[in-house]
């Protein structure tokens, strides 16, 4: 178990109203979730060890204790439409992938991208999965949006979940530091939160659609989608639609993608 606190935080706890740093947590998007009627926007919730972790589809996410960055905020927006909420994961995997880029160096092509819907990349490689959830209110509709993130820092090979993720050591940045990861995603994420929220959650007003885009190593690429029913599509990723959704072009046409596992082709 390790001693954190949130004096470990001290760059991240000036950019947002709360911020608990917690030595170990079961899932850092349940504890927040459990206190967020009581918490101001922008709350957050941090471990370097989570044992309950969370992935899209119900995976479990897990690493050693120490060597990856459990991260959950709580986002209260105000006014949105419901369609403008699935941009939420991609504002913050935009978030995590210009924090990270400034700690990666860019020398030799070296990229750091979103991969759709809810991954950052490093060089094709996972280093951060995003994972959002919806607070339902009692009265119907939504109190509040919970964006969990989790960021692989000092894992060795041996160590990585699978054959295709990476960390911040292994990619050769210039620190693994959590209060230098976290304090520079915090201001991003809040960055692009409140340009979203003052264009109304209009992703072209906001030009988010726009920034998602360029940076989403899914664009332009053969893709095979799995489709939550079962089903595959197979085609061309060609964009983002005004929701979010991933438009693949097929044989059979133009499909939009709301929910997937995507895997990028290399034919």
């Amino acid at each position: 178990m390790n001693d954190t606190t949130a004096a470990d935080f001290p760059r991240s706890r000036a950019i947002v109203p709360v911020l608990e740093a917690l030595p170990e947590a079961g899932s850092t998007n349940d504890v927040l979730s459990a206190r967020a009627g009581d918490l101001p926007d922008l709350s957050v919730v941090v471990t370097r060890s989570q044992t309950g972790g969370r992935g899209r589809l119900g995976r479990v996410w897990v690493s050693p204790p120490g060597k990856a960055l459990a991260i959950s905020v709580l986002l209260k927006p105000h006014g949105l439409a419901p369609e403008s909420l699935g941009w939420f994961p991609l504002l913050a995997g935009l978030a995590m992938s210009r924090a990270l880029g400034g700690l990666v160096e860019q020398e030799g092509g070296r990229r750091v991208a979103v991969k759709w819907p809810n991954d950052v990349h490093i060089d094709g490689l996972k280093v951060c999965g995003i994972l959002t959830e919806l607070l339902p209110s009692s009265a119907g509709g939504i109190d509040g949006i919970v964006v969990g993130a989790g960021v692989n820092l000092t894992l060795d090979r041996e160590e990585l979940p699978t054959g295709t993720s990476t960390s911040l050591a292994l990619s050769g940045a210039t620190t693994t530091d959590p209060d230098t990861v976290l304090s520079a995603y915090l201001v991003e994420l809040t960055t692009l939160y409140r340009e979203f929220g003052a264009a109304g959650g209009d992703p072209d007003r906001s030009a988010l659609r726009d920034q998602v885009t360029e940076a989403c190593e899914t664009i332009g690429r053969a893709v095979r989608v799995e489709l939550p029913g079962g089903d595959v599509l197979l085609g061309t990723a060609a964009g983002l639609d005004r929701d979010g959704r991933l438009l693949v072009d097929a044989d059979a046409g133009r499909t939009a993608v709301a929910a997937g596992d995507v895997t990028h082709l290399r034919y």
